[in-house]
C-alpha cells in the first residue's frame, strides 16, 4: 500500500485530500492528513477508512521525520516559510515531494542532489502559480511548432466572490490563505511594457492599475503581480517586449487597499506588545503623528492620508473596523495579524455563495515566415459550489492531486527540482484536468 502524506489541512486542501482520499480504493493508497488543528484534519478525511488525521507541528523534528520517512510521496500545503523544510528532509530521506508555492530559491538548488537520488520536487503544482503556467506553455510550444514567437505576454488571475455576491463593501471574500491577501505587493512589482522595464515599490502596487474586460465575466481592476521578468526566462521568451503578470480584483478594491498600505497597517516585521490590551481605534491611532491635523481620529487619518474624509474610502476603513473602541482579537503580534483577523472576520464567503477563479492568458504571436501577426485569449473560468467545496479549493488540490497520481503510477518519470513547465507535466495534467471538466477557451484573433 503506497502512503501520501498531505501536510496541512486549510482552505486550499479540502478538494486534494477528497479526490486523494476516493482515488485510494482503486490505486491501493492511504493517505495520512497532518495539521495543528488535529479536529480541522479529521474534518478533511471525513471518515474514510483509508484515511487518518494527526495534530502535526511542523516544528517538532522528531514528529516531522517520523511521518516523512512513512510516506511515498509529501504533499506540502503549509505555508511557504516551510517549502524548503520539507523538501530537505524529503530529499533526505528519499521522498517525492509535491507543492503549490512558488519554488523558493533554496529549493531550486537542491536539483543536483534530487537527481542523484532519483527523486521529484514538484512545486508550483497549484492555479496561480500551477495552471496558469501549465495553460501558457501549452500555448507557446503550439506557436512555436507553427513557426511563430511570442512578442507580448500578458496574463491575469484570480481568486473572487462569484458576481452575484454582494456582502461586503468591498466586494470580496476570503476563500484562501488571508495573510497573501494582506500582504500582498509586499515585494512591489517589476515587468515589461512597450520594451522598457517598470518597477514599482510597495507602495505603488495599488495606484497603478487598469481595466480588464473579461469574457463571460465582466470588467475588473488589475495590478501588477511580483515580478513578471523572471517568466521570460521560465517560458524561454527570447523576443517579448511586453511581459505582464497581474492580479484582478473588483472595482474599488485598490484605491481602498492602497490607502492601508499607505498607513503601514501590513506590516508584519513590527512586533507590538500585548495588541490585545488596545482597541481597534487605539491601533489605528498608532500610525498617525502627533501633529496630524483635526480633533477627531477619522478626519485626522483623512487629513493624514489626503482622502475625502466622508468619502467611499473612509467608509471602507470604517466598516473594516479600524476606527472601532472593541478590543483587538485573536493571537495577534504584528499589524498584519490585526489585518488578518480583521478580513477573516468581515469577509468570511456567505453561506450558500460561491466563489470564482479566473485566469486569463493575453498572447500575441509573430510568424516570421507568413508577415502574420496573432493574438491568442485563452480564458479559464471555474465557480465553486455553494455549500461546497470553493474553487480555489479545486483548482489548487486538483493539480497537485493529479501529480501525486501521475508520480505513484508511474507516468511521471522525472527526477530533480521541477515547476510545470515540463512538456511530461502540463500535458498530462492539462489531459487530466479536461476530463474533469476544467479547460481554457481559447479565442485567435489575427491583427493586422
Amino acid at each position: 500500500m503506497k502512503q501520501i502524506l498531505v501536510l496541512g489541512a486549510g482552505q486550499s486542501s479540502p478538494y486534494l485530500i477528497s479526490y486523494l482520499l476516493k482515488q485510494s480504493e482503486k490505486y491501493d493508497w492511504f493517505i495520512t492528513v497532518c495539521d495543528r488543528d488535529y479536529e480541522l484534519a479529521q474534518s478533511r478525511v471525513n471518515g474514510y477508512s483509508r484515511g487518518a488525521a494527526i495534530e502535526f507541528d511542523v516544528n517538532d523534528e522528531k514528529m516531522r521525520h517520523t511521518q516523512i520517512k512513512k510516506a511515498d510521496v509529501v504533499v506540502n500545503f503549509l505555508a511557504p516559510t516551510f517549502q524548503h523544510l520539507i523538501a530537505l528532509d524529503c530529499l533526505n530521506f528519499g521522498k517525492h515531494c509535491v507543492s503549490a508555492s512558488y519554488e523558493n530559491v533554496k529549493v531550486a538548488e537542491l536539483n543536483k542532489d534530487a537527481v542523484r537520488k532519483g527523486v521529484l520536487i514538484l512545486n508550483e503544482m497549484g492555479l496561480d502559480p500551477g495552471i496558469d503556467h501549465m495553460a501558457a506553455m501549452k500555448i507557446i510550444q503550439k506557436i512555436r511548432e507553427k513557426g511563430g514567437y511570442i512578442s507580448s505576454f500578458i496574463s491575469y488571475g484570480s481568486g473572487l466572490p462569484a458576481p452575484e455576491v454582494k456582502s461586503n463593501p468591498l466586494n470580496y471574500c476570503i476563500t484562501w490563505n488571508p495573510r497573501n491577501v494582506v500582504m500582498a505587493g509586499e515585494s512591489g512589482a517589476i515587468y515589461r511594457e512597450k520594451g522598457k522595464i517598470k518597477i514599482l515599490s510597495h507602495h505603488q502596487i495599488f495606484r497603478r492599475t487598469w481595466r480588464v474586460d473579461v469574457e463571460g465575466l465582466g470588467s475588473f481592476e488589475a495590478y501588477p503581480n511580483r515580478d513578471s521578468l523572471i517568466y521570460e526566462k521560465i517560458f524561454n521568451l527570447k523576443n517579448v517586449d511586453t511581459m505582464i503578470r497581474g492580479t484582478l480584483r473588483y472595482f474599488g478594491w485598490s484605491e481602498t487597499w492602497n490607502q492601508l498600505v499607505k498607513l503601514g497597517v501590513t506590516n508584519e516585521n513590527m512586533y507590538l506588545q500585548n495588541l490585545n490590551d488596545f482597541t481597534y481605534a487605539e491601533f489605528t491611532e498608532m500610525f498617525l503623528p502627533l501633529n496630524a491635523a483635526g480633533t477627531g481620529l477619522e478626519p485626522r487619518l483623512a487629513n493624514y492620508l489626503s482622502i475625502n474624509p466622508t468619502g467611499k474610502i473612509m467608509e471602507n476603513l470604517r466598516w473594516l473596523g479600524l476606527f472601532s473602541d472593541e478590543k483587538i482579537s485573536g493571537n495577534v503580534k504584528t499589524p498584519t495579524d490585526v489585518m488578518i483577523n480583521l478580513l477573516k472576520e468581515k469577509m468570511p464567503l456567505p453561506k450558500g455563495a460561491r466563489d470564482l477563479v479566473a485566469l486569463i492568458h493575453q498572447i500575441i504571436a509573430y510568424y516570421p515566415k507568413e508577415n502574420k501577426k496573432e493574438k491568442v485569449t485563452a480564458t479559464f473560468i471555474e465557480y465553486g459550489e455553494p455549500n461546497g467545496y470553493t474553487a480555489i479549493s479545486k483548482t489548487v488540490g486538483l493539480p497537485a492531486a493529479i501529480a501525486v497520481k501521475l508520480i505513484l503510477t508511474e507516468q511521471l518519470p522525472l527526477t530533480g527540482c521541477h515547476i510545470p513547465t515540463h512538456p511530461l507535466i502540463y500535458n498530462s495534467v492539462l489531459d487530466e484536468l479536461k476530463k474533469l471538466g476544467l479547460n481554457f477557451n481559447e479565442k485567435v484573433e489575427v491583427l493586422s
